[in-house]
């Protein structure tokens, strides 16, 4: 799943030992750009805390994954980012995060005889 908008807050991270070792976590608010803007905290994870450095006021397309798990009879949901793309200035989501963007359209060279039919 994906959703874009702009991060209003980023909140302390925290860590801690597990059965797997340690760990790390940090959440960010995320806001969208609906005509009725919703805000979403998204977790980002261990190694993803490095890869994707968040700060308040970038605007963001995240990738993320919904999960549930139940504890002591009651239900918690995380919103799990696995990939941030930060939105440059003026440049499409895909030159932000390294893909290619095709070539402006340019006309064949050749004679131009003011007709607009291909033949």
């Amino acid at each position: 799943m994906e959703i874009s908008g702009k991060i209003i807050a980023v909140l302390p991270m925290t860590q801690g030992e597990g059965r797997n070792g340690r760990w790390r976590s940090q959440d960010f608010v995320l806001e969208t750009y609906d005509q009725y803007p919703r805000r979403v905290c998204i977790n980002l994870f261990n190694d993803r805390i490095d890869q994707f450095p968040v700060v308040v006021g970038d605007d963001v397309e995240v990738s993320f994954d919904l999960n549930s798990r139940e504890y002591n009879g009651r239900w918690y949901t995380d919103v799990r980012a696995w990939r941030v793309v930060k939105k440059d200035q003026g440049q499409p989501v895909a030159a932000a995060a390294g893909g290619q963007v095709p070539p402006p359209f340019e006309p064949a060279a050749g004679g131009d005889d003011g007709s607009d039919l291909p033949f």
